[in-house]
């Protein structure tokens, strides 16, 4: 008879997500202020760059002749941050009509139509000289320079710590597998069948499992495959989007692409959760483990062995 994953009840999912909310913030409070003064340097190089390209500081000779230059030199964002509020960047594509590809924007009326769109919804309060057909004063100049570059740079420290936390939590999830465990590494894979997929008692990382990327697939001493997800959040929201739809639909997709008896979808979490949402993914058939506590993970891959098999 097969393992059987951990199930946790409620009580024990509260009692985790405090010790991952208390971990969360000695983190968060001792991240150093460089991160953040470097994103905002970026940022605002980036923002007066594209500013003076489109001529912001002369409102009557405002042109989308450099937008497509923009695009190409990966500029295009910083329009997106220009309105009130920033457009994400599908309502863009919407509003212009356009896929804003490089392609796209070389033809004229699509730039065109990126223009035309940011002038009508451009924040009049960070940019009241561009309404007014006026040249801006030094002091609104600045102040627009540094709104938007606050604006821009708030998004990229999210996007980083979100990015670097993910990278971060792999590694570990990846070490403990090879370092406690002493599990075979072995070269990400497409996986289309179980024919695929590392030998018994191997590891990969990030792979495509039947359409959808897995961060660390394990081929279980039993023959099944843990397909782990490494999901970070910073807010008991966003849990939803990172555990129940995110790490719970792909689990759903695999488990009726492969078969329940062959996989078990699982996800490890780092950060702040919403132990409501990790009650609903659990019932949904998503396995979960702590990064603060990997040893429930090698505790289920070591009940896979054979009986009599000793544990690593």
């Amino acid at each position: 008879m097969s393992a059987t994953p951990p199930v946790w009840t409620k009580q024990q999912f509260h009692d985790d997500v405090a010790l991952a909310i208390a971990s969360f913030r000695q983190m968060r409070i001792g991240e150093p202020l460089s991160i953040w003064n470097r994103v905002f340097l970026e940022r605002r190089k980036m923002v007066e760059h594209v500013l003076l390209a489109l001529s912001f500081k002369e409102p009557r000779l405002v042109h989308s002749r450099e937008i497509a230059a923009l695009y190409r030199e990966k500029l295009g964002d910083v329009l997106r941050y220009l309105a009130a509020p920033p457009i994400s960047l599908d309502d863009l594509k919407i509003l212009t009509e356009s896929t804003l590809s490089n392609r796209a924007l070389a033809v004229p009326h699509q730039a065109r139509a990126v223009l035309r769109v940011l002038l009508a919804t451009l924040d009049p309060t960070r940019f009241p000289w561009v309404k007014e057909g006026r040249r801006p004063t030094d002091q609104e100049w600045e102040a627009a320079v540094l709104a938007t570059s606050a604006l821009m740079a708030s998004q990229g420290v999210a996007t980083l710590r979100r990015k670097t936390g993910k990278n971060e939590q792999e590694q570990a999830v990846k070490d403990y597998l090879s370092s406690v465990l002493h599990l075979t590494e072995v070269a990400p894979r497409k996986i289309q069948t179980l024919h695929d997929a590392p030998e018994f008692g191997s590891f990969c990382g990030e792979s495509e499992v039947r359409g959808e990327k897995a961060d660390v697939v394990v081929t279980l001493f039993d023959g099944r495959l843990l397909l782990i997800e490494c999901k970070v959040s910073n807010s008991a929201l966003n849990s939803v989007k990172r555990v129940v739809h995110e790490a719970g639909g792909k689990a759903a997709e695999w488990t009726k692409q492969l078969g329940a008896g062959q996989v078990v979808p699982a996800a490890t979490l780092t950060g702040v959760f919403n132990a409501r949402n990790l009650v609903q993914a659990q019932a949904k058939g998503l396995t979960l483990f702590w990064a603060h506590r990997l040893s429930d993970m090698g505790d289920f891959i070591n009940a896979t062995k054979p009986v009599g098999a000793a544990p690593k």
